[in-house]
Parts: structure tokens; sequence; C-alpha cells
């Protein structure tokens, strides 16, 4: 009597748990091309705080790299919306999420760099950003990054931008005796800089640009020095191993350039902004590994 009880249980677990499967439980997919294609929310990383590329607002993150990948799903699934569920990714935490996988795939103004390489499949890059400086308006001191010397510059947590202007090569760029002053995002590097708590902020052009620009709408003044010293290659952050979405991706990005998609979502997040040259042309794609 025991063993038939126990058995009758063991059935209705097994029924149970056929009908969750069937009613689209957890599934597995080999890559997250596949997991679009079938239907499946994906979970997408970006920042929150970043003007004109990922701020959070009422309806969710909206900017220039939301936009961007919005149009990416959408060419990967066939020319219709994905169901898309947005997590914001900060600097700090974007390879832990792609590993332990908080997110499916990340849209953050994230550099393509030789180190990350070892850790992320990159797709893209789908735009190339320049590392500049921002300053006070009224700050006639620093005309050139080279006038960085001395001054107090913005070490944002899990960012390598202040290396450039810090450290020689090949990790950095100009080695100039700059000090850093911590910060947990570029969001409060522009609080801090508000402050005169800072001298300056340096980091990629288009990130400067959305700042420049939320503060004009609040009464603010910065100024971005337009000489970019660097190539920032935006990519596709993928969870290391996902070649067949890093080949999708490339051939959406390649699809939103040709078509003119790109230049019409850089204009609308960044056209108009003082000394800010906006790329022309699709950068070549890295390959994907």
């Amino acid at each position: 009597m025991h063993m038939r009880q126990m058995g009758a249980v063991l059935s209705i677990a097994a029924l149970a748990a056929g009908l969750a499967a069937c009613g689209g439980g957890s599934k597995t997919y080999a890559s997250v091309a596949d997991k679009i294609k079938d239907g499946g929310t994906i979970v997408v990383g970006t920042k929150w705080d970043q003007p004109s590329l990922g701020l959070k607002g009422a309806n969710g993150p909206e900017g220039f790299d939301v936009d961007v990948a919005k149009a990416v799903l959408k060419e990967i699934n066939g020319g219709k919306d994905p169901e898309i569920q947005w997590k914001e990714s900060a600097s700090s935490n974007r390879e832990p999420f792609l590993q332990n996988g908080t997110v499916d795939i990340i849209f953050a103004t994230y550099s393509i760099t030789e180190e990350r390489k070892g850790k992320v499949t990159f797709g893209g890059p789908y735009v190339v950003a320049h590392q500049d400086v921002m300053v006070r308006a009224n700050d006639t001191a620093i005309n050139t990054p080279q006038d960085l010397k001395g001054k107090k510059i913005c070490k944002a947590a899990g960012s390598n931008s202040y290396k450039r202007i810090t450290d020689p090569p090949p990790d950095g760029k100009l080695d100039i005796d700059a000090t850093t002053v911590d910060a947990a995002n570029y969001s409060e590097c522009v609080q801090k800089l508000t402050g005169s708590n800072l001298d300056a902020v340096t980091t990629d052009d288009l990130i400067l640009a959305g700042f420049a620009k939320q503060a004009q709408q609040s009464g603010g003044s910065f100024k971005v020095l337009g000489q970019g010293f660097t190539d920032e290659k935006y990519g596709v952050g993928l969870k290391k191993g996902d070649t067949k979405t890093c080949e999708a991706v490339n051939t959406a990005v390649k699809k939103l350039w040709d078509n003119g998609t790109m230049k019409q979502l850089l204009t609308k997040w960044f056209g108009g902004i003082q000394g800010l040259k906006l790329s022309e042309t699709a950068p070549p794609a890295e390959g994907c590994s």
C-alpha cells in the first residue's frame, strides 16, 4: 500500500513537471540568438544613469544604446519586436552579469578591449567614440587633455578611462600626473564636477555630450574640449563563446548602418552638441571569438 501511494505521488509530480515544461517554464538555449527566435524574453543590460545613452525614465531606460539594442534585436528576430526586459548594468558589473546569466546581452557604452575579450564575446562595434575631457564652462585653465597635470579627475568604478590620462602605454596613453577622485559612476562624477570637487571628467565623448546636454536643459553649464585622443569601440557584450549571436549582431549592425538607421539615432541623441564629431560610416567588425 505504501509503495502504491509513493508511485501515485511520483506520477503526479512527473505530470506536473511535464506541464510546466510545456507551459514555457525556464528553458536553456545554446545562444541568445536561439532564445530571440524562440520568442523568449531577452534580458538586456544598459546603463540607467547616462543621459542620451541609457537613462532611466518613467517607461524604462531611454537613449542611443537603448534604441540600438531595440533595433539590433528586432533585426535578429526577423523584423519583429522581441520581448525585452531591461536590467541596469553599471560598468562594474557588466562581466559578472554576463557570466552568471543575470543578463543575456549588454548595450552599455561597452568599449571593446583586449583584456575584456578574454572574458566576453563582443559583437560590433556599432559606433566608435573618442575619449575627451569635460570641464565647467567658465574654466579657462584646461584647454587640452595635457592641461590635466596636477588637476583632480574622476575615477568611476569599473571604468578604465582615468588610466588613459594617468598611466603610460600600453594600458594608458598620456601618462599625466593627475589626482584621481573616486566615484560610484559617471553621474556622481558630474555631481562632483558641479560642486567643484573635481576639475574635470574624462571619458568617452558621447557620454560627456549626454551629460553636457542634460546640464544645459537644467541650467547648468559644462563644455567638452572636442579633442578626442582615443578610439573607443562600443561593442555588444555576450557571454564568452556565444559566437552565433555575435555573428547575428554583426549582420544586424551592418544593415542598420547601410539603411541609415544608425546615423538617424546618432543625430537624434547627439545632434547639435558643440565640438562633437559624429561617426559617418560603419566601423569594421572585430570578429567573433
